[in-house]
């Protein structure tokens, strides 16, 4: 018996791993192509990339300092988000869907886990690719030390990256994972047990990197951010 079980545990793993491994071939691909298309076929400058990697590497920095309030993950960082904010918002759109999916897939590989390829998408990929909407706010009309653009982004993307754990909790909860204690109330349906979850810590979150944006902007270290990271022309 002990056999059998084992063996269904492997086989289990290794389809899981088999997925991931394919779904890995397509993202790097993905990321080649995007790469190629954001840069119109040239060479990305200098700065733009030494950039990129000093945020990414502040991020995941932050991310590791961390508290979890929940079992299984759902933790509380130190404003993780920030670094790659920032990035996203003077560089666009493109380039900060691509700087939160390496954030994504660097806090995958510290902390692995995922119960199929869909959970992993919503939970590692859409995300932390959510902050890349923050490229959309750098066109609205923004003041010297003004917080509205800036407040309003980083909203915008906590609550996309609320909604991709929403359905990824869901996921779980249809495949009997409720791990958690809840009231009996609380794990009446997928939707109501997830966003209980995802409201345990993601706000908590948002509410840290807002407030670290908001401190930056009214001392105006956001703006003098913007003017260094300026990309070259």
């Amino acid at each position: 018996m002990q056999l059998f079980s084992l063996l269904e545990v492997s086989e289990q793993t290794t389809n899981v791993v088999k997925w991931i491994s394919v779904f890995g071939v397509l993202l790097v691909l993905g990321v080649i192509a995007l790469i190629g298309y954001l840069t119109n076929g040239k060479r990305p400058d200098a700065k733009r990339v030494a950039f990129a990697g000093i945020c990414v590497a502040l991020s995941f920095t932050l991310s590791i300092l961390k508290v979890s309030p929940i079992q299984y993950g759902g933790s509380i960082t130190l404003a993780s988000f920030v670094p790659i904010l920032v990035y996203a918002y003077v560089y666009g759109v493109g380039e900060g869907l691509l700087i939160g999916l390496v954030h994504g897939l660097l806090n995958f590989i510290e902390d692995p886990y995922i119960l199929t390829p869909a959970t992993f998408i919503f939970d590692y990929l859409l995300a932390f690719m959510s902050v890349g909407v923050m490229g959309f706010f750098r066109k609205m009309p923004r003041k010297e030390k003004g917080i509205a653009p800036i407040v309003l982004g980083c909203v915008c993307v906590f609550t996309l990256r609320f909604l991709s754990h929403l359905f990824s909790g869901m996921i779980f909860f249809s495949m009997d994972s409720v791990w958690v204690e809840f009231p009996a109330w609380a794990t009446a349906n997928a939707f109501t047990y997830s966003f209980i979850y995802q409201c345990v810590y993601v706000p908590a979150d948002a509410l840290i990197a807002t407030a670290t944006l908001i401190a930056i902007c009214k001392t105006g270290v956001f703006d003098q951010l913007v003017k260094l990271m300026q990309p070259q022309k």
